[in-house]
């Protein structure tokens, strides 16, 4: 059996397509605004699957990409009544986010707990998975690209900037000064909020950083043990195991 794993994030929208052996070789991505019944059929033309898995923290586009779907396989759409796999340690788990849960079930499978999972991207989170295992909180704090968007945004002379590893903790020009303190400082909000993370968490927790700036951010920074770019859409991959075992036990 084939599934269509869907990670709806705010930014962009990921597609792949899994089986109980593993991530396939096809890949899709949208920008979430484009997410239409137009670019999905366009994006899925010609694909075979027999089940969808959606794991999106976009309320409109997870309507549109239910109802789309529903037309032609079941869907399923991850939350905390998913089976995880873990516990949850958490006062309202309907608050945590779909990507988040799928996070921390892809950290589970692919690295071990006690782990902490940074995914750097629109916001960078923070999700905290203990040797239970269970999913115990976590932290959302500004994305990289969001913190200098902004400046460029609500400042009458700083630019937008590509970002880039600085040459040196001194900026020699308003670009280069931008690069430092986005890229030097947002490494030192991770490491700060890391350590008294891991102050908290009993047992050494594997550090994963995944999402669109996760190698920037891993870059110079001993505390991460991996980067791994296919996280979330693994942990999507495992609900799916567990949402259908009886369709894969016959492959």
């Amino acid at each position: 059996m084939t599934w269509l794993l869907i990670d709806n994030s705010n930014t962009r929208t990921k597609f792949a397509l899994g089986d109980a052996h593993g991530l396939g070789e096809w890949r899709g991505l949208l920008d979430t605004a484009e997410v239409s019944r137009d670019s999905l059929t366009t994006l899925l033309d010609g694909l075979a699957f027999q089940a969808a898995v959606i794991a999106s923290v976009v309320p409109t586009k997870a309507r549109l990409l239910r109802e789309f779907l529903e037309a032609r396989v079941p869907v399923h759409m991850l939350d905390h009544q998913s089976p995880l796999g873990m516990a949850i340690d958490y006062p309202d788990p309907s608050q945590i986010g779909a990507d988040r849960l799928a996070n921390a079930v892809g950290v589970l499978a692919c690295h071990g707990v006690p782990a902490v999972v940074i995914d750097s991207g629109t916001a960078v989170t923070f999700d905290i998975v203990s040797s239970a295992p269970a999913y115990c909180g976590g932290v959302i704090a500004p994305g990289l690209g969001a913190m200098t968007r902004y400046l460029a945004q609500h400042t009458a002379l700083l630019p937008e900037i590509v970002l880039a590893e600085p040459t040196s903790a001194i900026g020699k020009s308003t670009v280069h000064a931008m690069q430092v303190g986005a890229v030097i400082g947002y490494r030192g909000l991770v490491r700060e909020i890391l350590q008294r993370i891991c102050a908290e968490l009993p047992g050494q927790p594997k550090i994963i950083v995944t999402g669109g700036d996760a190698q920037l951010i891993a870059n110079g920074m001993p505390e991460i043990h991996a980067v791994d770019h296919h996280l979330t859409l693994e942990g999507i991959r495992q609900v799916a195991l567990a949402v259908y075992p009886a369709e894969h036990r016959k492959l």
